[in-house]
């Protein structure tokens, strides 16, 4: 048995993997380990519990779900941003079978407040990037937004709706974005 690992990310994509295949319980430390063909004292090396390998692993995954393509550069246009979300989440519910319903659940005691925090994190990531090519779209009406509808208050409003079609399992993309078209161009 090996007794390093290469890297805390090498530790990530076995955690993503043990996920996809066999689902959460499939990730303690001991799993991991041995998944990762180490002793379980090169896991603690990177991660002091499991509640801190699962919290990773969930930052993890929300990365691997939602990689943005070269950062923002690739969307000019915010109905685009929006049905690439929509695409991913898609992708993101066949690669990893009830993560977006079940995740949450799986924080229990000291796991949860680490495991909401980056979960938080990758939503804010989400929300900044939809701002960024709202604020962009050289294609929404001039007059489309002024108080109380701004950039931001509409920006918060479609990412609740998305996280809304996340949690119902619904990645047909039309509604939305026929709303943003109604509302903004």
């Amino acid at each position: 048995m090996n007794t390093v690992i290469t890297s805390k990310e090498a530790i990530l994509d076995v955690s993503r993997r043990l996920i996809r295949e066999q689902g959460w319980s499939a990730v303690s430390i001991r799993n991991v380990a041995a998944a990762c063909n180490v002793s379980i004292g090169s896991i603690y090396n990177y991660f002091s519990s499991k509640a801190d390998l699962t919290a990773a692993a969930v930052e993890s995954i929300w990365k691997d779900i939602f990689h943005f393509p070269d950062q923002e550069a690739d969307f000019s246009d915010f109905s685009d941003c929006v049905n690439w979300i929509y695409r991913c989440m898609e992708k993101g519910a066949e690669q990893y079978p009830g993560f977006f319903t079940l995740h949450s659940m799986n924080f229990l005691g000291d796991e949860k407040p680490e495991g909401q925090k980056r979960m938080a994190q990758s939503w804010e990531h989400i929300q900044n990037m939809l701002l960024t090519v709202l604020l962009r779209d050289k294609n929404i009406r001039p007059e489309a937004f002024h108080e109380p509808l701004t950039p931001q208050r509409f920006t918060d409003i479609i990412f609740s709706l998305i996280i809304s079609a996340l949690i119902r399992q619904n990645y047909d993309s039309s509604a939305i974005l026929e709303l943003i078209r109604r509302t903004i161009y």
